[in-house]
């Protein structure tokens, strides 16, 4: 089941959303963070993203196999007047024991659906060249227009470029 949680929903998830976030860098996801990352620096970065969450700018979904958190995404959304069309697809985690079963997939569909309802047309994000991700976002029919050397560390704290992808959804599909 995926669902997007209100704030207090959100803040109740917290533990394992660190826990998500914990098994997503130390299993070599490339998402921002070093590996091994610290369960309290992951439930700290979680509840940023509540009060974010909670301003507007940040939609986050959360995927779950019964009453495990086993997948999340977020859409980020500009504030500025001039980029209200767009949002930034963010931080998409599977937990390691879901992956291959189309979830990636399944959480990428859902935020591209609440994007187009959110009015939005465009669609940007960054991933690890060369990664997993990487493969579902071709799939996905999303865009890749370059890459940038040395963008990031991965988790292992190894300088790795990083591939731009866009795509255009809603009426800006048929654009």
């Amino acid at each position: 089941m995926i669902f997007r949680p209100d704030g207090p929903q959100l803040r109740s998830s917290i533990e394992e959303l660190a826990d998500l976030l914990v098994d997503t860098v130390n299993g070599g996801a490339s998402i921002g963070f070093l590996a091994p990352l610290d369960r309290a620096a992951a439930v700290a970065w979680w509840q940023e993203r509540v009060e974010a969450a909670s301003a507007g700018g940040l939609a986050v979904w959360v995927a779950c196999d019964g009453d495990r958190v086993v997948g999340t995404v977020g859409l980020v959304f500009p504030d500025k007047p001039n980029s209200r069309h767009r949002a930034e697809l963010v931080k998409l985690m599977v937990h390691r024991q879901g992956r291959g079963q189309g979830l990636g997939r399944a959480l990428l569909a859902t935020a591209e659906r609440a994007a187009v309802d959110a009015g939005a047309t465009l669609l940007h994000l960054d991933t690890e060249t060369d990664s997993p991700a990487e493969r579902l976002y071709d799939r996905a029919g999303w865009t890749r227009i370059g890459t940038i050397p040395d963008y990031a560390a991965d988790p292992r704290g190894t300088l790795r470029p990083t591939s731009i992808y866009y795509k255009q959804v809603g009426a800006g599909a048929s654009a």
